[in-house]
């Protein structure tokens, strides 16, 4: 399944405090475009029949049936790409865009 660092969790939880009461759990979801590239979006929402749940600290993620494949052993991260600029990212193996780091030596 999909991995949620701590950073990304602790900024999902924010939100979802800013969200204000009954906003729900945070639903991931994957698609393969017309180029064969994964697409991601995320929202706030209520579990569905057929949900994957993954828990991380205060936080519960859905993911529908029809983006579990794609997102399985990917890794969501909240990282600061430049200064002052943070931004969820998704580290998916299943993406053809997706560069492995280098083994470590």
């Amino acid at each position: 399944m999909i991995t949620v660092t701590p950073q990304a969790a602790e900024q999902i939880a924010k939100s979802a405090q800013q969200a204000g009461p009954g906003s729900g759990c945070l639903r991931l979801a994957a698609r393969l475009d017309d180029k064969g590239v994964i697409e991601y979006g995320m929202g706030f929402d209520d579990q569905a029949d057929g949900d994957a749940q993954v828990v991380s600290g205060e936080v519960t993620i859905l993911i529908s049936p029809g983006s579990v494949e794609l997102l399985s052993g990917a890794t969501l991260d909240f990282v600061e790409i430049n200064p002052g600029e943070w931004r969820f990212i998704f580290i998916n193996p299943n993406d053809p865009s997706h560069k492995p780091p280098p083994p470590a030596r």
